[in-house]
């Protein structure tokens, strides 16, 4: 990913959710770009052994700094950390998410719905809007918004209520924020993803519930594509937008009938 130009070079980049899995992808995929890298999340030890990690491989800058999503004090203070380290932002990656037990509807407690919305949502939303704050008044203005979306966003699974309305309500957050970011320069897309292989996917190689009530095993695809797909996302002028894409394991089972 590191040799064909280093489309970030001298650009800042925040990753929410970056210490580990598809987060942790990107960050390393941004941080090759040369981009000046910052990653959040909610442990401190996981995000500093990231943040090493990625720099040593990469030779790239990144930064670790702990933050919640879902709570506006701590976004506001991620912001105005970044803001005062480089006066600016070029590009926010909303990648930070949790899930809910896959159990039926009416067995989700509010505690679990509520927590699924406060960090896939709400937290999203957060960030967007410092984000937007910071790109409409930075000089030169504008960047870059790319929300993780996830198939969720197009089609559910079996018992993923809370996961799946906050990723349907993703794709809402998406089109207003780059229909709102137009006059200012701000670009803002999505990027559904399927089965990437991580530590939460690890349960697919052994079968998960489908459509027709059948378990059946399903293939992953290595986050780096996920991440070269950001990169290329994140690399165009800004005069261009990719508004949705989705990279999926080809032979999931989305397409079709369940």
């Amino acid at each position: 990913m590191a040799g064909k130009g280093r489309s970030g070079e001298g650009k800042i980049a925040l990753v929410t959710g970056g210490g580990t899995g598809i987060g942790y992808g990107i960050a390393e995929a941004l941080a090759a770009e040369g981009y000046v890298v910052f990653i959040s999340g909610r442990r401190h030890e996981v995000l500093e052994r990231a943040a090493e990690e990625i720099s040593r491989k990469t030779g790239g800058q990144v930064n670790a700094v702990v933050a919640d999503v879902s709570d506006p004090d701590s976004v506001s203070a991620l912001f105005a950390e970044i803001e005062k380290a480089h006066g600016r932002l070029d590009l926010l990656v909303n990648n930070a998410g949790v899930n809910a037990p896959a159990v039926p509807v009416e067995d989700i407690t509010f505690e679990q719905w509520s927590a699924v919305v406060a960090t896939n949502l709400t937290g999203a939303f957060l960030c967007t809007q410092a984000a937007m704050r910071l790109m409409k008044a930075q000089r030169p203005r504008g960047g870059r918004i790319i929300n993780n979306g996830s198939i969720s966003a197009i089609t559910p699974r079996p018992h993923s209520a809370p996961y799946t309305a906050t990723k349907h309500a993703i794709t809402g957050l998406t089109k207003s924020t780059a229909l709102d970011g137009r006059p200012f320069d701000i670009a803002c897309g999505q990027i559904d993803i399927g089965n990437a292989a991580t530590d939460m996917t690890q349960r697919m190689s052994t079968g998960v519930l489908q459509a027709n009530g059948e378990i059946a095993p399903e293939p992953t695809i290595s986050v780096a594509h996920i991440a070269e797909a950001v990169v290329y996302m994140a690399g165009l002028p800004l005069e261009a937008n990719v508004l949705n894409m989705t990279v999926m394991a080809t032979k999931m089972p989305l397409v079709g009938r369940g």
